[in-house]
């Protein structure tokens, strides 16, 4: 394995030397620091208008319920959104499912998204102290299920590395990968980042190298930022012919509205902050971590498409394999979008849930 410092991203370096002299000489014309947060419920802040629960730090987390009532539920799951969402994000609701095997599910705005407060010391682990304490506080009892869906792999890596003990089993949908663990070879990692689009190897470079030019880069006019960012994501064509079902279904003010909400109280501890922590230096290796399951008493699943174009599959596979305790599910044909494929919704609860495959 070529070592860390002949790593073909660390080639990176040099390009991104040029991207930190821009942002210097970017010194003269604007200021590169993000404008404070807005926090909710304060007078120049957004509105509170919803649930919330007070964290160990004194922060606010707010969150949404789905499904039967968290006292009469057969299982209960902790839903971490995805890049760009919030606590309405509905991907594995499926209300017919929910009824027949009593689920319920509370979903949350991850720090800085939303109404919940920024956390601007937010890291893995610290995501998954508020998952356990958003638990403890709705008294879920001593353990749960989570699901991650796409950049809410933080919360489900998290929760399988910091609180095992609570867990009942986790899911992981179509998870966004970091290509600087250290457990990928180089020529794994490499091929997969240059299947990006350029703008999204320089926005993921910048997030892991330079993460104080993060907010600067993704602002700037002079080259374009984040495809996911800009709107323009590297889907799949089916995963386009959802998004286009889904404007023919819904209304366009809608999907403002809930781009504004997830951002209202600023860009850089939201979606900003969320790139800086999913790609930057993770304090672990997932493919590191021990199986939490170790008597069958739970399980883990990892769920992708093999069209998915945000994160590439052949990174998944060898995830699968480092850690074979993972129940690996490949699907033909489908994208990032992946709960949203016919009959996803129910397989993924149903193999989570009662272990059917």
């Amino acid at each position: 394995m070529t070592s860390q410092t002949h790593h073909p991203l660390n080639k990176m370096l040099l390009k991104l030397g040029i991207v930190i002299l821009i942002g210097l000489l970017a010194l003269a014309f604007q200021n590169i620091s993000p404008p404070p947060p807005k926090l909710c419920g304060t007078p120049d802040g957004p509105p509170v208008t919803g649930p919330r629960v007070i964290l160990r730090d004194g922060r606010h987390l707010a969150y949404n319920e789905y499904g039967v009532s968290r006292h009469t539920a057969n299982y209960k799951i902790v839903f971490v959104h995805g890049f760009n969402s919030g606590r309405f994000d509905a991907s594995v609701y499926h209300p017919e499912l929910f009824e027949e095997l009593k689920i319920y599910m509370v979903t949350f705005d991850r720090p800085g998204h939303g109404e919940s407060d920024p956390d601007p010391k937010r890291t893995i682990k610290s995501l998954a102290l508020d998952i356990e304490e958003l638990a403890d506080k709705l008294e879920l009892g001593s353990k749960f299920y989570v699901i991650g869906y796409s950049m809410g792999q933080q919360g489900s890596w998290g929760s399988l590395k910091y609180i095992p003990h609570r867990l009942k089993g986790v899911a992981l949908i179509a998870p966004v990968v970091n290509y600087w663990w250290s457990s990928f070879p180089t020529n794994v990692s490499f091929e997969a980042y240059k299947l990006q689009p350029l703008q999204d190897q320089w926005a993921v470079g910048v997030s892991h190298y330079v993460p104080w030019l993060v907010y600067w880069w993704n602002t700037q006019k002079w080259f374009p930022c984040s495809s996911v960012i800009a709107g323009k994501p590297n889907f799949s064509a089916s995963d386009w012919d959802l998004v286009a079902k889904f404007r023919a279904e819904g209304s366009p003010a809608a999907a403002t509205a809930q781009k504004d909400y997830v951002r209202q109280q600023g860009l850089a501890e939201s979606i900003f902050r969320d790139m800086r922590v999913g790609f930057g230096k993770w304090e672990f290796d997932p493919m590191e971590i021990r199986n939490p399951f170790p008597n069958n008493e739970g399980s883990v699943h990892l769920w992708h498409g093999d069209e998915d174009g945000l994160v590439p599959v052949s990174l998944q596979r060898y995830v699968a394999k480092k850690l074979p305790w993972i129940h690996y599910h490949e699907l033909p044909g489908v994208g990032h979008l992946l709960p949203n494929y016919d009959g996803k919704k129910e397989a993924i609860l149903r193999s989570l849930l009662l272990g059917e495959d």
